[in-house]
């Protein structure tokens, strides 16, 4: 499956760390104070609270809702938003660096996070080293979302100069899988409950519980078809 690829591109969030439970309900808790106090949405703390988690399984974003009915900037949302995000939450993977460089292919993170918060994400899962220069936002490409259309897939592609066939792009979400397998890269889904299963979902090339596992398939694959 992973014959003739060049190229490994993660994505950070929920996918090089989990975003947990109680992660996700503080997120969504920064978010809707991002709303209310420096976006001035007329809601109630509860009220928004609840219109982000509706927005996210409506959309898989929990700011669309508030794009299309009360004005906001996907720019302005992503800012203040991401100065609350709890990184400090986040539980890093033991050895997880020494994984994955047991990957003999070049390896980039691609995430919906912006930079900064991004920087501080892999500073605190310990991976910031070993992605210096190698990882980038979509903010980097001027938009804010990674499931609106293939261009930001291609572009990426185009700023690390490889072509979207040498590429196995890796990420836990459906919508942004089936984006990026139309520019013709090969696609892994990681998820966490035991009823994820892909199978129905023809973008997706192969999904495995978790980094760990996915981390140990690729290596499995590629030294088998290497001798």
């Amino acid at each position: 499956m992973f014959e003739n690829k060049k190229v490994v591109i993660w994505d950070l969030d929920n996918t090089l760390y989990r975003i947990t439970p109680e992660i996700a309900d503080t997120l969504d808790e920064a978010m809707a104070i991002a709303l209310i106090e420096d976006l001035k949405v007329p809601l109630d703390f509860q009220t928004c609270k609840a219109l982000v988690k509706q927005s996210y399984k409506d959309y898989h974003d929990g700011g669309e809702y508030f794009y299309q009915n009360h004005n906001i900037s996907p720019k302005e949302l992503s800012f203040h938003y991401n100065k609350r995000n709890p990184v400090h939450l986040i539980e890093p993977y033991r050895n997880l660096v020494q994984k994955l460089q047991k990957i003999p292919l070049e390896q980039y993170v691609f995430t919906a996070s912006n930079r900064a918060t991004s920087e501080r994400i892999l500073k605190h899962i310990g991976l910031y080293d070993m992605f210096k220069n190698r990882f980038y936002s979509v903010e980097d490409f001027g938009v804010y979302k990674k499931n609106e259309d293939a261009e930001v897939y291609r572009k990426y592609c185009q700023k690390i100069g490889y072509t979207p066939e040498e590429c196995i792009f890796v990420d836990d979400s459906y919508s942004n899988l089936e984006f990026a397998k139309q520019t013709g890269m090969t696609t892994i889904r990681i998820f966490y409950n035991t009823n994820s299963s892909s199978a129905d979902k023809p973008y997706i090339d192969a999904a495995f519980k978790g980094v760990e596992q996915c981390i140990d398939a690729l290596i499995k694959d590629i030294k088998a078809k290497a001798s």
